[in-house]
């Protein structure tokens, strides 16, 4: 299989997506599927998010050469597209196109190893049943997220297994009015585990580090982050929804340094898919792992004890802390990096009990 493009990350061409440029009397490839949406500032046209630059109104055909009148009007024959295609025909040309450039090598990655062709059509289409009819995920502030620009999202983190940071992917990537997409910072064992560590790289997650997290947010990107790590995600059962320790606010620093704006988030749902009862811990050093959960299902049920419960989930974005009135030096100031961090933390746990106390049910 030919290798992608890299795309250098901070290229200051259009972020859209490239297609290499054909050779003198190439025949035209097959148009590639509909990417994210754009905001208007992105695409040029008065029209809202969604619309290309310079493609034309939907309601509006072509008139065939020499055509007028009350017959130009009329649009295409039933049940067939504007292309002369039927919808599954365009589907397949495109899904045909996909496939093409996939095997040819003519995609392209950025130097993080994120494929945004592949999120939007294959990672994505995967996750929405598990969001939408599994979890059946409700946003809602989603409007805090700015709409251009970088930002830095801090999130409550739970759930034994990382599904609360996919969600929340999904959930900005299909609520957010820009169409953004977030790049999520991930533990070192995500990019060891063969496979996930692949994916991983595809979906736009990084590593966890300062620096790969400043470079994205200066690039103008929306960059996830969940400071209590495994300390949050694999917690007793009994301490659900009581936030552990943020760590020294290094994801404050960060944003100071960036000067973008901390979003809190606040996730609930997610401590009820894997009820943590136990921690095998002897078995969990032999395997490398930070701990080895005990449910009432797994490892009793083997792999059937591995389903995830169908929780019902909600997950708030808060409003925006602003970082942007601050020095640069002031990142190097120990007590601003406390008050930031405990501010972000106090916000979401707040919040959390908020939504616990608005939940009819953990289930519906």
């Amino acid at each position: 299989m030919a290798d992608a493009k890299v795309i250098p990350f901070d290229d200051d061409r259009s972020r859209a997506r490239r297609r290499p440029a054909r050779a003198e009397g190439e025949a035209a490839a097959v148009r590639a599927l509909p990417g994210p949406q754009q905001a208007p500032e992105e695409s040029g046209e008065p029209g809202g998010p969604g619309r290309a630059s310079g493609a034309p109104e939907a309601s509006r055909a072509p008139e065939a050469p020499g055509v007028s009148g009350p017959e130009a009007a009329v649009g295409p024959e039933p049940g067939r597209g504007a292309a002369g295609g039927s919808g599954w025909e365009r589907r397949l040309a495109s899904g045909l196109a996909f496939l093409r450039r996939r095997v040819t090598g003519e995609y392209e990655v950025d130097e993080f190893g994120y494929d945004e062709e592949l999120t939007d059509q294959v990672l994505m289409s995967l996750l929405r049943p598990l969001y939408e009819k599994y979890f059946r995920v409700e946003v809602k502030g989603v409007e805090n997220i700015p709409a251009k620009g970088g930002a830095l999202i801090v999130a409550n983190h739970s759930g034994t297994l990382p599904l609360d940071g996919l969600m929340m992917q999904v959930a900005v990537h299909d609520h957010h009015p820009a169409g953004r997409h977030l790049r999520l910072l991930a533990a070192d064992l995500v990019f060891v585990l063969p496979v996930v560590n692949e994916l991983a790289r595809k979906a736009g997650h990084t590593l966890a580090c300062a620096e790969d997290a400043e470079r994205l947010l200066r690039a103008g990107e929306i960059v996830g982050v969940m400071p209590e790590g495994f300390k949050g995600i694999g917690k007793p059962f009994g301490e659900r929804y009581k936030l552990q320790r943020f760590g020294r606010g290094g994801f404050v620093s960060t944003a100071l340094r960036a000067g973008v704006p901390i979003v809190p988030c606040s996730i609930v749902g997610a401590e009820e898919i894997y009820p943590m009862l136990g921690n095998a811990k002897t078995l969990a050093r032999v395997l490398g792992f930070p701990y080895f959960p005990l449910t009432p299902t797994f490892p009793w049920l083997g792999p059937v004890g591995a389903l995830p419960l169908p929780t019902k989930w909600t997950i708030q974005f808060g409003e925006p802390i602003e970082t942007d009135s601050y020095a640069p030096e002031a990142a190097e100031d120990p007590m601003l990096m406390f008050n930031l961090t405990d501010q972000v933390r106090e916000q979401i746990q707040h919040t959390l009990y908020k939504l616990l106390v608005q939940r009819r049910s953990v289930f519906f």
